[in-house]
């Protein structure tokens, strides 16, 4: 196999693990207005995710990472022609992570409703965002002869982009509410299980929509395999979570996010951003990758570090396995908070 699909499957792993991990992140967020219905609970839903969100982030950078160093022209193309995008996303997130660390400095409840709403914003933009620029990376953008965007901001926001925000704004909602009821006990585990069937069978619907028409604008049979098992494993996790089982009604989601990513790479390859202005303007895996050394060099150091990384995550999520109830959170900080 050549460096260049090597690192193009990696960069591919580093945009499943990011989506499948973050993306819950971004449901308890988004949730947050939802599912609690006071502090202790607000309290709750964050602990959840405490210990993981800055950790999961790091999948993003790791990517970004990889295509600038192994992709040049396509990180170059990318960054650029979809800058705004991209930086409404940056700032949402340093928002967001700001919310996370400031939330709990002051006892006044005015100061966490606005920290509150910076998570629940923080949380919105780049679920929607991500999946705009994703869609419209697997479907095409103009891209001239000298490997330049063409577009505009409006050239991202077609049917097919909004419907890919559409979906992984759901999914995201699906994934959170089900990654809640695992890691909750009570009432509000309760209440995040019946509302993770209910996003679930509209994230279904729309998926399988926005699925059928990427398989539509890529052709690749390939694709079709991974598209039919997500939905299966998303069909699959919604009848878990529905029969009481949220340990494998998140697996399913988990599953289901996985593997239509994964069918969006295989889709795409052995194109990294098809040009819609001619195909012979398409960036490839060969005419934007680095030099063959580069490849090597990184391919070494992913070898020896890329399992310590994981194995690290692996360890966290072990060690914060257990479920959050009311007892967790000290009645004297909640009384303190409504102060």
């Amino acid at each position: 196999m050549e460096l260049t699909t090597v690192w193009f499957t990696l960069i591919a792993v580093l945009w499943i693990g990011y989506f499948t991990l973050e993306g819950f992140d971004f449901g308890v967020g988004m949730l947050l207005p939802v599912l609690a219905r006071n502090e202790r609970e607000r309290r709750m839903m964050i602990n959840t995710i405490g210990p993981h969100w800055d950790g999961n982030e790091v999948w993003v950078l790791t990517a970004g990472g990889a295509t600038f160093a192994a992709f040049p022209e396509w990180y170059a193309t990318l960054f650029s022609g979809f800058y705004l995008p991209l930086l409404l996303i940056l700032v949402a997130l340093i928002v967001r992570n700001l919310a996370f660390e400031y939330r709990h400095q002051r006892p006044e409840q005015s100061w966490k409703a606005r920290w509150d709403l910076s998570i629940i914003i923080g949380s919105f933009v780049p679920a929607i965002l991500w999946g705009v620029a994703f869609a419209n990376i697997v479907r095409g953008v103009p891209i001239d002869g000298t490997l330049d965007f063409t577009g505009n901001l409006f050239t991202l926001l077609n049917p097919f982009g909004l419907l890919g925000g559409v979906v992984t704004l759901l999914l995201f909602l699906t994934h959170g509410a089900m990654f809640l009821a695992l890691k909750t006990d009570g009432d509000i585990r309760v209440r995040a299980r019946a509302l993770s069937v209910k996003l679930g069978l509209g994230a279904a619907v729309a998926a399988v929509v926005f699925l059928i028409w990427a398989q539509v604008e890529t052709g690749n049979v390939g694709s079709a395999v991974f598209y039919v098992l997500a939905a299966a494993a998303l069909v699959g996790g919604i009848a878990m979570a529905r029969a009481g089982r949220e340990g494998w009604g998140f697996i399913g989601t988990f599953a289901a996010i996985a593997l239509a990513v994964a069918g969006l790479f295989v889709g795409l390859f052995p194109d990294v951003m098809p040009s819609t202005t001619d195909a012979a303007y398409s960036l490839t895996t060969t005419n934007a990758s680095a030099t063959d050394y580069t490849l090597k060099v990184m391919t070494i150091v992913a070898a020896i570090f890329t399992p310590i990384v994981l194995a690290y995550q692996a360890w966290t999520y072990w060690v914060f396995r257990r479920r959050i109830s009311e007892h967790h959170i000290p009645e004297a900080e909640l009384e303190t908070a409504g102060r």
